[in-house]
C-alpha cells in the first residue's frame, strides 16, 4: 500500500512562486548577517595583559606566536581536556572541515589554531587517527581556557559558579535538567563515554571560538562566540538546513567519521 504524502504537493509553477517568495525572505537575512558581521567587527578591543603558554609541534609558542606573520588570529576552543582519552564527537565534526579552512585563511591574512587543554601528545595522536592536518597546539597548564570561558573546575562546576555563554549555570553537572531514565539521559553518558569521561568531568570543557588581532605590537580580543553561535561553523548543519527533512534529529546521531557503521558512496 502507498503511503500517503504528509507534505505539501504542488505544481511547478506553484513551487516557483513560493520560492520566488522565500528568495525575498532570504535575501533579507543575508542582509541582517551582513549588518550583524559589522556589528561584531565593531566591538571595542581588549589588549590581552597576560602571558599564554601552548605547546606546539615547534615547540613553546606564546598567543603572540600562534599568529605566525598573520595580523588576525581565530582559534576554535575544541573539547578536549586532559582526561579525555578521543575528542569530543561534535567538535571532531566541525573539526573536519578545517583542514581546507584553515589553508584559506593562511592566505587571506588570518591565521587559524584549534586549542585543547589534553597534553600536545594526546592531540597529536587523535590528529592522526582522524586525519587532521590543521595547527593544534595544547594549553596543557595555562589559564587561557578558563580565561576565555571554555573550561570549569570541578568545584567551580559544583557550586554553579560557571559563566557560560555569557549566562551563568551550572553546566549540567549531574545532568539535573535531564530524566536519570530518559534516553536524553543515556545519549549524554554515551557521548561522554565516548571520550573515556563521564558526564561531569565532559561537560567541564565546553566549545567556543575567539578572534584575535595583532596591532601596534600588541594582541588584543576581538570577539567570541560559544554553544548554537558556533552553529555556522558546523558544515554539514548547513546542507540539512537546506535538506528537505532540516535537521530530523531524535537523538544525538553525531559520531566521528571512523565510526559510523557504513559509509555512504
Amino acid at each position: 500500500m502507498k503511503a500517503k504524502a504528509t507534505h505539501k504537493i504542488g505544481t511547478r509553477k506553484q513551487w516557483l512562486a513560493a520560492r520566488i517568495k522565500l528568495l525575498k525572505a532570504e535575501k533579507a537575512l543575508t542582509h541582517k548577517s551582513d549588518a550583524l558581521a559589522r556589528q561584531r567587527q565593531a566591538l571595542p578591543w581588549v589588549k590581552i595583559e597576560k602571558e599564554y603558554s601552548f605547546d606546539t609541534d615547534k615547540g613553546k609558542k606564546s598567543l603572540a606566536d600562534l599568529f605566525q606573520g598573520r595580523s588576525q588570529l581565530m582559534i576554535y576552543h575544541f573539547m578536549f581536556g586532559p582526561d579525555y582519552k578521543a575528542g569530543c564527537p561534535s567538535c571532531s565534526s566541525i573539526a573536519d572541515s578545517f583542514n581546507g579552512v584553515c589553508t584559506h585563511l593562511a592566505n587571506h591574512d588570518v591565521m587559524f589554531w584549534a586549542v585543547s587543554r589534553a597534553p600536545l601528545e594526546k592531540l597529536d595522536a587523535y590528529k592522526k587517527r582522524m586525519g587532521w592536518s590543521f595547527p593544534w597546539a595544547s594549553s596543557f597548564g595555562s589559564d587561557f581556557n578558563a580565561d576565555f570561558s571554555v573550561h570549569f573546575t570541578e568545584e567551580q562546576q559544583r557550586k554553579g559558579d560557571v559563566r557560560y555563554n555569557y549566562a551563568g549555570g551550572n553546566l549540567r553537572s549531574q545532568k539535573k535538567d535531564i530524566d536519570a531514565n530518559s534516553t536524553a539521559s543515556e545519549g549524554a553518558s554515551a557521548i561522554a563515554a565516548s571520550t573515556g569521561t563521564d558526564w561531569a568531568t565532559y561537560i567541564r570543557e565546553t566549545p567556543g571560538m575567539s578572534a584575535f588581532i595583532r596591532h601596534d605590537g600588541h594582541v588584543y580580543h576581538t570577539y567570541s562566540a560559544y554553544a548554537r553561535g558556533l552553529d555556522v561553523l558546523w558544515n554539514q548543519y548547513q546542507w540539512l538546513d537546506r535538506a528537505p527533512k532540516g535537521r530530523n534529529e531524535t537523538d544525538f546521531w553525531i559520531r566521528r567519521h571512523d565510526e559510523y557503521e557504513t559509509a555512504k558512496s
